[in-house]
């Protein structure tokens, strides 16, 4: 008999939400995550924090670096577990060269900005970034906190 596991309606695993407070976020790219066994098990219990995330490019290869995937504690016996290693993502050739020129030449960054499952495998969502400067944090929060305010008048009016 199998046990009955729930249901995880969501198929996003981890958010990075500071990256779209520290940074403009404009192309998104969606790349497949090469993983060990251990991390897929430890992903299916949501143990992982991207927070401090990033991609760096080397050698025309993509890889995710701050990525800490907490090992669990039935894994960690059978392996030897690293919880920070670099992880190497799957994209392809041009989406690998349209990152490489934007980041040599336009002065951008690439982010992890989440991780989700697509059918039964993991993938990344990665974007070009580009730096907030502390003046331009606080008018998207300015702008973000209006929209609230102007959704809450509409609201009021209508009932």
């Amino acid at each position: 008999m199998s046990k009955n596991k729930p249901k995880n309606t969501s198929s996003t695993i981890a958010l990075n939400k500071k990256s779209r407070h520290d940074y403009t976020l404009t192309d998104k790219f969606e790349a497949g995550l090469v993983l060990q066994g251990w991390e897929v098990k430890s992903l299916r219990q949501g143990k992982i924090q991207i927070v401090d995330t990033y991609v760096i490019l080397q050698n025309g290869e993509a890889f995710l670096m701050g990525g800490h995937i907490s090992p669990l504690l039935s894994a960690s016996t059978h392996y030897v577990t690293d919880p920070t290693r670099t992880r190497k993502l799957l994209l392809h050739t041009k989406e690998l060269r349209k990152l490489e020129e934007a980041v040599q030449q336009k002065g951008y960054t690439c982010v992890c900005t989440a991780l989700y499952w697509k059918k039964h495998m993991v993938k990344a969502e990665i974007a070009l970034a580009k730096g907030k400067q502390d003046h331009d944090k606080r008018e998207s929060e300015k702008n973000r906190d209006w929209e609230r305010q102007k959704m809450r008048i509409v609201r009021a009016h209508n009932s």
